[in-house]
């Protein structure tokens, strides 16, 4: 899929910065929409159903973060957060509500659109190479081609993203120790970035009976996490 055939929503409260980050994802021929608000975004979300919803965290009708998650509870789009707010805790916690990426204002064009389009290349990229392909493993089944996961009883859930990229290295390289950099794909990834740690966390809690004990994702410490488990690929879904 082209970039022009993109669509990117904008969830931000200051006109003059929405407008510079229509005119730089505008440069890259992606389209875009802007909301002022996160309830004029979620009462269009259905019909409009971007690629990207770009989020700041200081709304005026809500916080970010509840935003975040309830875009996330009614699609399956990527989302990135643009925020002045540079805490620790609030990266952690938007990566823990669902966030595929977070960047801080002020920010460099270019280093927007590559972020844009890692997470693009990983939410559709990802669909058109696996197709309609399904990893079995423990009674779960794993939708590779929509990010579907449903578990041994039948429910079913869409992964965000990030969980769904995760996973997917995972069933890949079932029974292998695989390094934090590996896991973390195309991102630099500093001894002290915990976004590893909080992916797996959220995977955990979809995956493991008991999360603090957990028996299918393990920790190996000092060098990484193994996914202990049989993944058979059957022919059809």
């Amino acid at each position: 899929m082209k970039d022009s055939e993109r669509l990117i929503a904008i969830v931000e409260d200051d006109p003059d910065i929405a407008r510079i980050i229509e005119q730089v994802l505008g440069d890259f021929a992606f389209r875009t929409v802007w909301f002022r608000s996160a309830g004029d975004l979620l009462r269009r979300l259905r019909s409009l159903s971007p690629d990207l919803c770009i989020v700041d965290l200081g709304l005026p009708d809500m916080d970010g973060l509840e935003a975040m998650q309830r875009i996330r509870a009614q699609s399956a789009c990527g989302i990135m957060i643009l925020t002045g707010r540079a805490h620790v805790s609030d990266r952690v916690m938007g990566l823990e509500l669902g966030a595929d990426d977070y960047v801080l204002k002020p920010f460099e064009p270019r280093e927007l659109v590559a972020r844009v389009r890692s997470i693009l290349r990983r939410r559709l990229g990802g669909e058109d190479a696996e197709g309609e392909r399904v990893a079995c493993f423990g009674g779960w089944r794993f939708n590779l081609g929509n990010n579907t996961l449903s578990a041994p009883d039948g429910r079913e859930q869409v992964l965000s993203t990030a969980e769904a990229e995760l996973l997917k290295t995972f069933v890949h390289q079932p029974n292998r120790i695989l390094p934090r950099d590996k896991l973390m794909g195309s991102r630099d990834v500093s001894p002290s970035d915990r976004a590893i740690d909080v992916r797996i966390s959220r995977l955990r809690r979809k995956l493991e009976p008991d999360a603090d004990s957990p028996g299918m994702i393990k920790t190996v410490y000092g060098a990484g996490y193994l996914f202990l488990a049989n993944v058979e690929w059957p022919e059809k879904a």
